[in-house]
């Protein structure tokens, strides 16, 4: 009261002296205010210097053989282009919905502000809306995205700093490529593959103004989520379009016209997810998760997704069949006629391999990716039963064997002494082991093993050709006997086998563990006459530039010669045509290949091959169950084998195997492996290294 009273009684000059002095220091008082604030909202805003280096976290591309996207890799997905590669069209749909005056204004629209203000203050709500495209920009790039006023000034400095700095080419390019359109997906390009199914220059003037129209909410106007409006918004911005001169009546009717996508495109969704994962596991320790999931790369690989899809689909329908098959067969029938389930369901894997060059064609690790991620191609090490047979005959082979020696499938007695496993010499009949092992039984120093075959007969003495047809144990370990058991691990390791093999006399019958994939590898090699060449699955990967960061270079090995070789898959060919692999034979065409069943019938395997081609399948339970044998042997795998091979070949014209220089022919009698007579009924067209055919004519009275 006494101020105001002063006031009254003060002089005129000096009453606007003391008011003019207030107001300064009011003045000063708001400026530095208004600077305290200014700095603590605007003190740690980032440099629009970065700009230029700044790279998005971009979607790595795996693709097959013929360019098709397969899978991705990716934090966001997202990839940059150029603005000459986005349509035009897209440009002036995202100009008319977004940012009408973009080229026209420096950065803000101080009118779309105001109005924006004055909207959020009559709903009593946070400052939002009224940002140009640049702006949104500046708060995709740099900023966080809450709502607050402090957030807002920040977004307007810096838009005015990248109006600055780059031209509006360069800005709608960066925000087109940065923009979020919901799913994961940033980008324009990324958008029209999950939308569309096509790259973003392929879009047309309707597909262009959808995109535009779910900028703003991207799940609430989703086109697969709501339809109707997802359709309100494309004909708003058609409309924007029209009014702005971009487009004409009569193209804004035919748009409209135009149906909206129903269902999201498999484009950017992962197939062949076992493939994927194995080479995943290889890359990324050399190029790091960062760039291998941020990096944009392009990873060309050797997969054939026109093999891959049909043995997914011909593999899981013989294993759902046997599933059922198999709950029928392990377990009785209750009284009340119900029939009890499994306790799991049988797995199984395929690999296929290009016999030449190793490249990968197809890759299954199991039936379903997403209950196991189990790799039982690559990962799992079971017993390869009797499809190690042929690193057995190829040792025979090199020690001087031929297709028609005579080999013994008669009854065989092992025991170990505690050093090594030693035959029971002179037991070559039942009667003959039973008094041989009679001192052993139940002695805790000595190990006995007696071996049989899988029919429990024998046939005495027979061809190495015909041993190989009928998958004869008996002569498996009699032939590993006579060549040793370290000559048929160093063929199988040459072979391209590298796990680790014991050196005893069952490792003929294939008790060793080893992973399908090198098994069928291994086979490849003697499809390829020999020469051993890696399995791979990376072609070359190119990074976001376009630079070559790696490219496949195969790597050989000369293992065996083109001759044993030959002679080895000449006599598989016979498993197909004669063997425990006839069912193979309906595909008609050139096969060597392989059954095999390993102990107590826990695997079931089918190994075989083309020329140009080497695959093999695999069935068996993940806790080693023996899988029900009543009317089931390998034959089992055969059958989806050689259904899947049928619809991999079916466009491939049919070749035999090359014969080789030094490999001579000649008829022999089956039963004795000599020349044969008129009167023999069994005769056989067979190969030799030259030198090696038989001289002798059969003396067998047929």
């Amino acid at each position: 009261m006494r101020f105001f009273k002063e006031m009254e009684e003060m002089p005129p000059h000096k009453l606007a002296l003391r008011l003019s002095y207030l107001a300064a220091l009011l003045f000063a008082a708001l400026a530095l205010t208004a600077a305290f604030i200014g700095r603590r909202i605007l003190y740690d805003i980032p440099s629009i210097d970065k700009l230029d280096e700044y790279t998005p976290s971009l979607t790595t591309y795996v693709y097959d053989i013929n360019e098709d996207i397969i899978a991705e890799f990716s934090i966001e997905k997202r990839a940059l282009l150029n603005l000459a590669e986005i349509p035009v069209d897209l440009q002036n749909a995202v100009i008319a919905m977004e940012d009408r005056s973009f080229f026209r204004h420096w950065g803000i629209s101080p009118r779309g502000i105001m109005r924006a203000l004055m909207r959020d203050l009559l709903h009593t709500r946070k400052a939002q809306g009224g940002s140009t495209i640049t702006q949104q920009l500046s708060r995709g790039i740099f900023l966080k995205p809450d709502k607050t006023i402090a957030r807002k000034v920040r977004e307007v400095v810096l838009a005015l700093q990248i109006e600055r700095s780059f031209s509006k080419q360069e800005i709608l390019q960066m925000y087109l490529n940065q923009i979020y359109l919901g799913s994961g997906v940033y980008g324009v390009q990324s958008a029209a593959k999950l939308f569309f199914g096509k790259n973003v220059k392929e879009l047309t003037l309707a597909e262009c103004a959808l995109l535009a129209g779910v900028i703003p909410s991207p799940e609430r106007f989703s086109p697969f989520r709501h339809p109707d409006r997802a359709r309100v918004r494309r004909q708003l911005v058609l409309q924007s379009m029209r009014r702005e001169g971009y487009i004409t009546d009569k193209e804004e009717e035919e748009a409209l016209e135009v149906p909206l996508p129903e269902t999201r495109s498999s484009m950017l969704s992962g197939r062949a997810p076992y493939f994927i994962e194995y080479i995943r596991q290889q890359l990324e320790p050399r190029y790091g998760v960062s760039q291998l999931w941020k990096g944009g790369l392009k990873i060309y690989t050797t997969l054939d997704l026109g093999m891959q899809a049909p043995a997914e689909e011909i593999m899981e329908k013989y294993l759902s069949k046997y599933d059922e098959d198999a709950a029928r067969v392990a377990r009785p029938e209750p009284a009340g006629g119900e029939v009890l389930p499994s306790t799991a369901p049988l797995q199984g894997s395929f690999v296929l391999l290009d016999v030449r060059t190793g490249a990968i064609k197809a890759l299954i690790g199991g039936r379903d990716y997403r209950e196991s991620q189990f790799n039982r191609a690559t990962q799992a090490q079971r017993q390869a039963g009797s499809t190690f047979k042929p690193f057995v005959w190829m040792a025979a082979l090199m020690s001087g064997y031929t297709p028609a020696s005579i080999v013994e499938d008669l009854p065989l007695a092992y025991y170990y002494d505690g050093k090594d496993w030693r035959l029971f010499e002179g037991a070559t009949d039942q009667y003959a082991i039973d008094l041989a092992i009679q001192p052993f039984v139940g002695s805790k120093d000595f190990k006995i093993w007696v071996p049989n075959n899988f029919d429990g007969k024998f046939q005495g003495n027979i061809t190495l050709r015909r041993a190989l047809e009928q998958s004869r144990n008996l002569s498996s370990v009699s032939l590993v006997n006579r060549i040793g058991p370290s000559l048929v691990v160093d063929v199988a390791h040459k072979a391209g086998i590298g796990s680790r093999l014991d050196s005893v006399p069952s490792v003929g019958l294939g008790t060793s563990l080893v992973t399908q994939l090198e098994m069928v590898s291994s086979f490849a090699t003697f499809g390829n006459g020999g020469i051993h060449v890696k399995p791979f699955g990376v072609l070359r990967v190119v990074d976001n530039r376009g630079k070559v960061l790696e490219e496949h270079v195969p790597t050989e090995t000369e293992s065996f010669s083109p001759q044993a070789s030959y002679l080895l898959v000449n006599m598989m060919k016979g498993v197909v045509q004669r063997g425990t692999g006839i069912r193979a034979s309906s595909i008609r065409r050139p096969l060597a290949a392989k059954t095999g069943t390993s102990q107590d019938s826990k695997d079931m395997w089918f190994i075989g091959m083309t020329p140009d081609l080497a695959a093999g399948a695999w069935m068996g339970y993940d806790d080693f169950t023996s899988l029900p044998i009543k009317d089931w042997s390998s034959s089992q795998a055969v059958a989806w084998w050689a259904e899947i091979m049928a619809s991999v070949l079916k466009d491939q014209p049919a070749r035999d195997f090359p014969v080789p220089e030094g490999i001579v022919f000649a008829t022999i009698d089956q039963e004795t492996g000599k020349l044969a007579l008129p009167g023999c009924k069994k005769r056989i067209l067979e190969a030799f290294l030259k030198g090696t055919e038989p001289q002798e004519f059969c003396d067998v009275q047929h």
